[in-house]
C-alpha cells in the first residue's frame, strides 16, 4: 500500500490496530553488535522534535530517548553480537534483533512497522509492514531508530575504556579515517566484525 504523507511525522499508519515500530542502528559499522528497538507509542503521542535518529544531535536524541521511554506504552531494545553477524550476515542479524525487541515488549502489538525495504519476521506471527524512509515518515520508527541509536552508542562508549585507540565514543565504530587507521595501527578487537571489510584496501587482518 502507498502512504501518502501529508505531515512531517505522521503520527499512525493504522488507527484501529497497536502499532509498533521497528528500527536498528550499526549496519553499517565495523565494530560492535548490530541494536533494533521496537516502540509502541499511544495514540495522542506528538512530538515536534522527533524524527530519523540520523538527523538529530547526539544531545538532542537523548532528550527524545527520555521521552519516550517515559510516554511510551512499551518499548524494548535488543541486539546481535559481533559473532551472530558474521555467523548470518548484518542483513539477518539486524532482523533477529529486531524480532528479538518484539519479543521483550510488554503489550503485544497487533502489526509492525518496519523501516526498510525488505523484513524476515524471525519467529513472529502478527504482520508487518516495510516502508522506505520509515523513521522520516512515522513516529513509532522515529521513536525505536532513537533507542537502538543511543542505546547502541552508550554501548560503544563503555567499550572505549578497553581499547582507546580506535575512540569508539567518537565514531561508534563507524568507518572513519581514525578508525580504519587504528585497526592498520594496532590490528582488529574482539568486536570487530570479522565479515566485514575493516580496511579501505584489501588486508589480511585475522
Amino acid at each position: 500500500m502507498k502512504v501518502k504523507i501529508k505531515w512531517h511525522l505522521a503520527p499512525f499508519l493504522h488507527l484501529d490496530l497497536l502499532e509498533a515500530g521497528l528500527d536498528e542502528a550499526g549496519r553499517g559499522c565495523l565494530a560492535g553488535p548490530v541494536f533494533a528497538a521496537a516502540v509502541i507509542l499511544p495514540k495522542d503521542f506528538d512530538n515536534d522534535a522527533l524524527t530519523d535518529s540520523k538527523m538529530m544531535t547526539e544531545k538532542n536524541r537523548d532528550k527524545l530517548r527520555d521521552i519516550i521511554e517515559k510516554e511510551a506504552i512499551a518499548y524494548a531494545v535488543a541486539y546481535c553480537t559481533e559473532a551472530e553477524i558474521d555467523e548470518h550476515n548484518i542483513a539477518n542479524a539486524s532482523y533477529i534483533a529486531m524480532g528479538r525487541a518484539v519479543k521483550l515488549l510488554e503489550k503485544v502489538p497487533e502489526i509492525l512497522l518496519v523501516d526498510g525495504n525488505r523484513f524476515k519476521p524471525y519467529g513472529l506471527e502478527m504482520p508487518y509492514q516495510c516502508i522506505v524512509k520509515g523513521d522520516q515518515k512515522f513516529a513509532a520508527i522515529a521513536a525505536a531508530s532513537v533507542l537502538a541509536k543511543t542505546y547502541r552508542d552508550d554501548w560503544m562508549k563503555k567499550l572505549t575504556p578497553q581499547y582507546p585507540e580506535y575512540a569508539w565514543d567518537i565514531n561508534k565504530g563507524y568507518p572513519t579515517k581514525q578508525h580504519r587507521e587504528a585497526i592498520l595501527a594496532f590490528g582488529p578487537t574482539p568486536y570487530h566484525r570479522k565479515s566485514f571489510r575493516l580496511l579501505a584496501s584489501p588486508a589480511t587482518l585475522f
